[in-house]
């Protein structure tokens, strides 16, 4: 079997930082041609690329990771962002846990697989670019073999997680009037007022809860005004992240929005992917579950608070039961010095080679 550490060394020792993603596509390609898959590689804009990967003439399982990586300041960092170094049993670098240890155990098991048991074996495999920015990539796939069932091996600690919330990105803009910085009685002050509602917006609390999914959430990310001190700011912009419910959707995310900000404030949609629930009775659902994790069989659904690819290749696959299981921690997603355990990189790799081994084309 390929080695899954050593092939998650070294995609974190390729910078795809929002870029460079077909480095990553690059270095696996020739590995699953020569395992037996039809490889495809494109690239949509330079240097981004998506891989899809099939093998096998049935109806196939698809399983899907993401190339690319937040940034990361290595001036921040106690080690090298792109170490790939092992210390102890925690694979060290930015990708680490999201989601190159993912995207490794994948590829190791479907090669493995393919080798071993190439006359039951129907997988597709997808690895795209610029999921951290809005799933970029996976809609500019080409189309795919429809799958009843798809697994996103996003971090989940290697816990069964059946779905996520949705996200909702907001552009809210106010407008006001310049004016000398000495004289700002004559002016309108767009910062300010823009100010005024992304208080508002932070300090409310009563955002809705599901039962599932749990609380709705809107986070200020982003806020853009002004060009020197002397002029009063005629323009501001504020940028939100609002994660949606089964109970809480984008539209009611931008009606709530609406009655908090200020009058005469602009909006623009600037991201709009729907959430996704699996029924955890779901027959396929329990077979992947079985497979990877038989202790989880009999525990309460969990659901992730991120987005996945998922939002964009449940409808291009045709509705599939959705499974997220990764090696990655989730409380390593994005942090400074990120790392993934080395152990639970070979626990998911070994687990995803018994899904392979046991899923039969047309289940």
């Amino acid at each position: 079997m390929t080695d899954p550490i050593a092939l998650a060394q070294q995609l974190v020792r390729l910078d795809t930082r929002a870029a460079g993603e077909k480095a990553a596509a690059d270095l696996l390609a020739p590995m699953l041609r020569s395992a037996g898959f039809e490889v495809a590689v494109d690239e949509p804009r330079p240097d981004r690329a998506n891989l899809v990967a099939r093998f096998g003439t049935g109806t196939p399982i698809t399983l899907t990771g993401h190339l690319d990586t937040v940034p990361a300041d290595p001036t921040t960092w106690s080690f090298d962002p792109h170490s790939g170094e092992i210390h102890g049993d925690r694979l060290r670098g930015r990708g680490s846990s999201d989601m190159k240890a993912g995207v490794a155990a994948i590829a190791a098991a479907a090669m493995h697989c393919a080798r071993t048991s190439p006359d039951d074996l129907a997988v597709q495999l997808v690895f795209t670019f610029g999921e951290e920015t809005g799933c970029e990539g996976a809609a500019l796939l080409p189309e795919l073999a429809p799958s009843p069932a798809l697994l996103v091996a996003e971090p989940t600690a290697n816990r069964i997680v059946l779905g996520h919330k949705g996200v909702l990105w907001l552009r809210l803009t106010a407008h006001g009037r310049s004016a000398h910085g000495s004289r700002p009685e004559l002016g309108e002050n767009a910062l300010a007022a823009l100010a005024e509602t992304a208080v508002r917006i932070h300090r409310h609390a009563d955002w809705p809860t599901s039962p599932t999914h749990g609380p709705a959430t809107v986070n200020v990310g982003a806020f853009h005004s002004g060009v020197q001190p002397n002029l009063v700011p005629d323009r501001a912009e504020l940028v939100l992240d609002i994660r949606t419910t089964p109970e809480f959707t984008a539209a009611e995310a931008r009606a709530a929005i609406g009655e908090l900000a200020l009058p005469g404030t602009d909006f623009a949609t600037e991201l709009d992917l729907p959430g996704v629930t699996t029924d955890p009775e779901n027959p396929l659902a329990r077979t992947i579950i079985d497979a990877l994790s038989p202790a989880d069989a009999d525990r309460r659904p969990e659901y992730a608070t991120y987005f996945t690819d998922a939002s964009v290749l449940a409808t291009a696959l045709g509705s599939p039961a959705v499974v997220i299981y990764g090696p990655g921690d989730p409380d390593q997603a994005h942090v400074t010095d990120e790392t993934c355990s080395v152990t639970a990189i070979h626990e998911a790799t070994e687990a995803l080679t018994r899904l392979l081994t046991t899923w039969r084309s047309g289940q």
